[in-house]
């Protein structure tokens, strides 16, 4: 029997313990290590879940500690199971976890996915922040319009009780207090509630494809990060960042989605230079020559913005997309520029607690506040934040309704981005064909 560390990040890490580990008697899964996402070591992958062969559970602890894990527990392999981070970022976790004596692995779709009794539609992308979530949101809706009924599974965020997150229903607002959900979790599954759209989430994907079947013609499979589908899918869709443009080839596993897609969406047209749209359908046509290539823009719309013009402003931006998407600046910088905004504050000075971590540890971020809040403590830092900073308006470019969460007395204006395809073919074409 090989003992196992999973490298993980509290979503792939656990899919892939349920379906390859969990009950493979050649492997002993002696613990996950954790990255990216905050508090999440420390914790045990419970028994309940874990299964017989794991009647303790299974401890989940920091990933600083990994070569001195595969030491103290003699591990045979290391599987790494987290994305979006670049290819030289896994090889020199592959060095580390070698150099400790121990094998190196990647499970693929083979060993990962799962078939349905349903057709799947996934929708993934090259990173995070790409539009995976407004494509997502435009394929259910026009789903839903040819009389299709539309179960959305979206990729885990199980940040909380994992046993009463194992599978999560999302129907309408009482379902996102009832599993405390955090920003992130919100940012994800609200737009599909306001359009009338089942969300299901959680942490056994077997069980909750079980479920989701009941009640569903169809399956979309909604992708976090820039990872690949858990379920086999019939037709994938995969979102390029022409603002990211050479990144389809530099990150893990985006580049497996950009090799693998039917269909590849070109999203941000309206804000990316020509050159950088060129370099990313040279891409194309060098890695997957045979995909059907969509065009579109990621239009915003901002309620009431003519307030903007002339305001000192507080921008904030959805949180993944600035931290480990990489990316600097997001709608609501767009937002404020093209509504004549007269100045952005730089939230760094005002920042506490988590949130003031966030920003030593993002140094690329300046003038864009990220919408953390992974957990209870966090958002009242995001929102103890918020309030110490001096401006005329705030600009929030999360997908929620942040007033929800946060109280302040500042004035909010919300911005929505939907994607907007350029001519032919678009997402209703391929629908039709699917």
């Amino acid at each position: 029997m090989k003992k196992a560390i999973i490298m993980g990040a509290a979503g792939r890490d656990f899919h892939n313990f349920n379906i390859f580990f969990r009950n493979n008697k050649d492997y002993k899964v002696v613990a996950f290590t954790a990255a990216q996402i905050p508090d999440i070591h420390g914790r045990r992958y419970p028994a309940e879940l874990a299964g017989k062969r794991y009647s303790r559970g299974i401890p989940i602890l920091a990933e600083e500690e990994l070569t001195s894990l595969i030491s103290r527990f003699k591990v045979d392999e290391v599987h790494f199971a987290y994305s979006d981070v670049p290819h030289n970022y896994v090889m020199n976790k592959a060095s580390q976890v070698m150099a400790a004596g121990a094998n190196f692995l990647l499970l693929g779709p083979k060993d990962t996915m799962i078939p349905s009794r349903r057709p799947v539609v996934s929708v993934c992308a090259v990173r995070t922040g790409a539009g995976k979530s407004q494509t997502s949101r435009k394929i259910a809706l026009l789903l839903k319009s040819k009389g299709r009924r539309v179960a959305v599974i979206r990729h885990p965020m199980p940040y909380g009780d994992l046993i009463k997150q194992k599978v999560q229903r999302f129907a309408d607002y009482s379902d996102l207090d009832k599993y405390e959900c955090t920003i992130e979790e919100r940012e994800e599954y609200e737009p599909h509630i306001d359009n009338g759209i089942i969300v299901y989430s959680g942490v056994d994907y077997g069980a909750i494809l079980r479920r989701a079947e009941k009640e569903a013609d169809v399956i979309l499979w909604d992708g976090g990060n820039n990872d690949f589908p858990f379920y086999k899918s019939d037709l994938e869709i995969v979102v390029a960042d022409p603002l990211r443009a050479g990144h389809e080839l530099l990150y893990h596993p985006g580049e497996t989605n950009f090799r693998r897609a039917g269909v590849i969406v070109i999203n941000k047209m309206d804000s990316a230079r020509e050159e950088d749209v060129r370099l990313v359908l040279k891409n194309i046509r060098k890695a997957n020559p045979g995909a059907t290539v969509i065009r579109a823009n990621s239009r915003i719309t901002v309620e009431d913005g003519s307030l903007i013009a002339g305001k000192r402003v507080l921008v904030i931006e959805d949180g993944p997309t600035l931290t480990h998407g990489g990316m600097k600046i997001g709608a609501g910088i767009v937002a404020a520029q093209k509504y004549g905004a007269a100045e952005v504050i730089d939230p760094r000075p005002h920042a506490v607690g988590s949130i003031k971590t966030t920003f030593k540890k993002y140094a690329h971020l300046d003038k864009v506040l990220p919408a953390m809040g992974y957990g209870e403590r966090q958002v009242k830092e995001l929102e103890r934040t918020i309030n110490r900073i001096d401006c005329d308006l705030v600009i929030s470019a999360t997908p929620i309704d942040l007033k929800r969460v946060i109280k302040s007395g500042k004035r909010l204006l919300r911005v929505r981005y939907e994607l907007e395809e350029i001519g032919s073919p678009n997402l209703k074409e391929v629908l039709k064909g699917f």
